[in-house]
């Protein structure tokens, strides 16, 4: 009888134990999860921007998924951009007519996610003279806090 009680009383702690370690586990994924819907909601918001006839609510639907102190860095187009830098340049690039539905896809090819970051390598997809035609590879760092896009740091 007393070793029937042991036997049972290590297999319910063998269960907790197992049950706590796909616990932890579901954490660290469902955050990996997480970081991967942002990322890929940023893409899919600029790639509707990028279009004909999008709006300001476009851009104001891309910058509610950065975090108020967010900052680009882009150090062969001028370098670091605060929120309010990029904001504007969206909008005057929109009311140029910048975004004229040339940009076709935003292609990731490759991604690593860590804890708070993605490093992503990606090539715009265009339409030239009624042509599909890939861009280069480019390198682009996303970081996060809270599940928001703190920083991005463009290495192309």
């Amino acid at each position: 009888m007393m070793k029937k009680t042991v036997t049972n009383l290590l297999s319910i702690l063998f269960i907790f134990f197992l049950i706590g370690k796909i616990n932890a586990q579901e954490i660290k994924m469902t955050h990996k999860d997480s970081l991967n819907v942002v990322l890929e909601k940023y893409y899919e918001l600029n790639l509707k921007v990028f279009q004909s006839g999008s709006n300001i609510d476009d851009i104001d639907n891309i910058f509610s998924l950065f975090t108020e102190e967010f900052i680009y860095v882009h150090p062969k187009y001028g370098g670091v951009y605060t929120r309010e830098n990029l904001y504007t340049g969206y909008k005057r690039n929109q009311e140029k007519g910048s975004y004229n539905g040339k940009v076709i896809d935003i292609q990731i090819i490759n991604k690593i996610v860590g804890l708070n970051a993605i490093a992503v390598n990606k090539r715009f997809i265009k339409k030239v003279n009624d042509k599909t035609v890939e861009g280069e590879i480019n390198m682009t760092l996303i970081e996060f806090r809270k599940g928001r896009i703190s920083k991005i740091f463009e290495y192309w």
